[in-house]
């Protein structure tokens, strides 16, 4: 299909010019699309090849690209070191949503989302330095939750929170009247997650490092002092975390070095969506075990006898020596999960994922113990509210495996104090990823546990979903089942301005488009 069928013109500046790559007029600003009537699965399709042109022109333009997300970039790169490290005041705090029509391939689909589309809410901050130039900062979160949290954030100075940002992260979850909508759990601390995983993404750019090494670079004290340790003292304490930072110094040259070049496991869901046919499922694992993987994620939940199915169809594909895991996204109560897994059983699923209510430690627990004679583990924590509920999970054996989501709880700072203590209590991460640029955010923590903390990659594996990477202007780079380290300072995912501009409009199923204006 050529984009033409599509887009009929762009008006750039309140001008016209026809799309065309031999076009004399270059474009600055996108500012009104026409299309044409015509399928959202087409739209969609044409809008990412429309994207790459926009991208094509406007690279052959400008030195750095200023209508992209990466004004942060182009204002460090293009000024002396130094400039910004102090009187960083954030100005304005901005919300955009923007949606994905992932239900039209199934994509994402499973025992409880049966029809989703994938979705997130852009964070846009300004920054005013003492040399009066400004800086973009974007990233993804859920929430517009977040523009009542705004005046929490604007007239701070950035370099102030970096010196004390377990306090600033107890500042923005303490509030004494958005407290009462959590407090630290539902919309309040999604909104929480994104302001401050939006300034540890700031912080990498001013140091010119991906967040990974920004972390792993960091003294042990300096790294503990951004955590807020209340509520998890009995687990983990400063100084214990101190300590086990310190313990695991050695070899970190060789880790990091292993990370540039072979990259961390992965694991794919991409073959294992409920919505899929069985001859798509079987067709998407032996793509993947071509490419090197060697576990496999299956959607399961709504109909016994179709599980068994499926399971033996992907067993019958990938082997009895590769992992098979099963994830029925909460849908089961606790007999069910038991009942229902006994007969899987068979065929050696590694783990269970959300087998039941997110907040259900106790029931977590009751379904870990039924199932542990069978091999089967517990795998659970991408809907933990807090590192209090991690705690209990991770205290009472509830879960084999932690699963910890890198826009869920409180940011990069909780997220920390989840990673310590389940080193401390022995549980291996597995992050979930997926989502809207979810593999792209999480690789970094994942990336720096290895490095500085479990300094192993034994029982652990990151989730890797293949949809979505090609918005990114730097998506990840999986090879032969692992995440390659990566190198480029915009840590999370820097998005194009103009791709949630037009896929803002494909939400809605089944409708058309005759014309949209930004």
């Amino acid at each position: 299909m050529q984009c033409s069928d599509i887009l009929s013109r762009i008006h750039i500046d309140s001008k016209q010019i026809p799309l065309s790559q031999s076009s004399s007029t270059y474009i600055t600003t996108v500012r009104h699309v026409e299309c044409t009537s015509k399928t959202w699965s087409q739209l969609y399709h044409c809008s990412v090849k429309v994207i790459l042109i926009l991208r094509s022109l406007i690279n052959q333009t400008l030195n750095c690209i200023t209508v992209l997300c990466s004004c942060c970039n182009l204002y460090w790169e293009s000024e002396k070191e130094g400039m910004f490290r102090g009187g960083l005041k954030i100005r304005t705090l901005h919300v955009r949503d923007i949606r994905f029509p992932t239900s039209l391939g199934s994509h994402g689909t499973d025992a409880m989302q049966v029809d989703c589309n994938y979705s997130c809410r852009i964070i846009i901050y300004k920054y005013k330095t003492e040399a009066k130039y400004e800086l973009l900062l974007i990233l993804a979160s859920l929430e517009n939750i977040l523009k009542s949290m705004a005046p929490l954030v604007v007239g701070t100075d950035a370099s102030e929170i970096f010196d004390d940002f377990a306090s600033f992260w107890r500042k923005l979850t303490s509030h004494s009247q958005l407290r009462w909508v959590g407090p630290e759990k539902g919309v309040i601390h999604l909104a929480t997650a994104a302001i401050i995983n939006a300034l540890w993404d700031l912080w990498a750019k001013l140091e010119r490092k991906p967040l990974w090494k920004l972390l792993v670079d960091m003294e042990p004290e300096k790294l503990v002092s951004t955590i807020d340790f209340r509520y998890i003292s009995e687990i983990v304490t400063k100084e214990e975390a101190i300590e086990m930072l310190k313990a695991k110094q050695a070899g970190k040259e060789d880790r990091e070095e292993l990370m540039r070049t072979v990259g961390y496991p992965a694991y794919t869901t991409q073959a294992g969506w409920l919505g899929y046919s069985s001859d798509r499922v079987e067709q998407l694992c032996r793509m993947y075990l071509a490419n090197g993987f060697t576990a496999f994620k299956l959607k399961v939940g709504q109909n016994l006898e179709d599980d068994i199915r499926r399971c033996r169809m992907v067993r019958n594909v990938i082997g009895w020596d590769k992992h098979l895991m099963v994830d029925a996204n909460q849908v089961w109560d606790v007999p069910q999960a038991i009942e229902w897994m006994k007969h899987l059983a068979e065929f050696k699923p590694l783990w269970i994922e959300e087998p039941t209510s997110p907040d259900d430690v106790l029931g977590h627990k009751a379904i870990s113990e039924a199932l542990q004679p069978l091999g089967i583990g517990v795998a659970t924590g991408e809907m933990c509210c807090n590192r209090v509920l991690f705690k209990q999970f991770l205290q009472s054996g509830a879960m084999q495996f932690c699963q910890i989501d890198s826009c869920r709880i409180g940011g990069v700072n909780e997220i920390l104090s989840v990673y310590l203590m389940a080193h401390k209590l022995g549980v291996p991460v597995c992050p979930h990823a997926g989502g809207v640029g979810l593999c792209e955010m999480v690789q970094h923590l994942q990336i720096w546990d290895y490095i500085s903390l479990s300094a192993t990659t034994e029982g652990r594996m990151v989730e890797y979903v293949d949809q979505q990477h090609e918005h990114f202007e730097n998506p990840t780079v999986v090879k032969h089942a692992h995440y390659i380290a990566p190198s480029v300072s915009n840590i999370y995912i820097y998005i194009y301005i103009y791709i949630y501009k037009a896929l803002n409009l494909l939400i809605t199923r089944k409708t058309k488009i005759s014309s949209c204006k930004f």
